[in-house]
């Protein structure tokens, strides 16, 4: 018997098709996902026990960027990939910082776009819309995305745990390149990225599982190959480091043991190119 459709789901999404977005809010025992999504989540979980952690991780992550990218005057911020919105989404930690704040949800899965909006129903200052961030380009020109952004003022591009959801195929750091190219200069990328660097065996067994047996390939790329989407950036102290070592704020951040994260992180900053 079909699983019955949640009233959350918008008609034409294939539920028996595991989505990165879902799973991820699965792990961080979200609501918004499917029993394939829990699935897929449970089986990646039994490889690597301490996944949940990454993605709780992540989510600090994402939390502390962002209030930075504030206390720095940033009051735009397009967050592509963005996922199921759940506790600590960009809107709710920008506003509560600085009530003027706008930002842009962009993401693949309509129905990571679908629950947004009703999210944020009723905010002025929020939206979200569906994107492909392979074609930045179309991102960079849609009317959609030009209502909410002002192109001509330091914009926080967000591309947090979704650049390695790109196969190489799809020129990721192109991608990452295209858009910096297109920000103004003070503006600002926030980039977390699954990695190889500490755990190469368990990074293999979950990149394995994921190609295999849920068909949502994830790359966990090297140091040396997640730095360089920094390139033309001035990156921000304390570097590109392990996800609960970027500026911690308290004990309550580690959620992973330093040393055995799964994931890299960093904030760079487009200056002024010298003269």
């Amino acid at each position: 018997m079909a699983a019955k459709r949640p009233s959350w789901a918008p008609e034409g999404v294939d539920m028996e098709v595991p989505s990165p977005a879902r799973m991820y809010d699965a792990l961080l025992g979200g609501s918004h996902n499917f029993d394939i999504d829990r699935k897929a989540a449970a089986n990646a979980a039994g490889l690597v026990p301490d996944l949940p952690k990454v993605a709780l991780s992540n989510r600090a992550f994402l939390r502390r960027s962002v209030r930075y990218l504030v206390d720095m005057g940033v009051r735009q911020f397009l967050d592509i990939g963005s996922g199921i919105p759940t506790v600590g989404n960009a809107h709710e930690v920008a506003q509560r910082a600085a009530s003027d704040s706008r930002v842009l949800y962009v993401d693949i899965d309509p129905v990571a776009v679908a629950h947004s909006e009703v999210i944020l129903a009723g905010n002025e200052r929020a939206s979200a819309i569906e994107g492909d961030l392979r074609s930045p380009a179309d991102l960079l020109t849609d009317v959609r995305v030009r209502n909410i952004i002002d192109f001509d003022k330091p914009v926080g591009v967000l591309l947090v745990a979704v650049l390695h959801l790109l196969a190489d195929a799809d020129r990721p750091h192109e991608v990452v390149a295209t858009l910096r190219d297109a920000m103004p200069e003070g503006s600002y990328f926030v980039i977390s990225h699954l990695s190889s660097a500490s755990r190469p065996d368990d990074a293999a067994q979950l990149g394995e599982q994921a190609r295999n047996k849920t068909g949502v390939p994830i790359i966990f790329r090297t140091r040396e190959e997640i730095t360089p989407f920094f390139d033309g950036l001035t990156v921000i102290d304390p570097g590109v480091v392990e996800l609960p070592l970027w500026r911690p704020e308290s004990e309550a951040d580690i959620d992973e043991e330093p040393g055995r994260s799964l994931g890299l992180a960093g904030v760079g900053r487009k200056d002024t190119p010298a003269s």
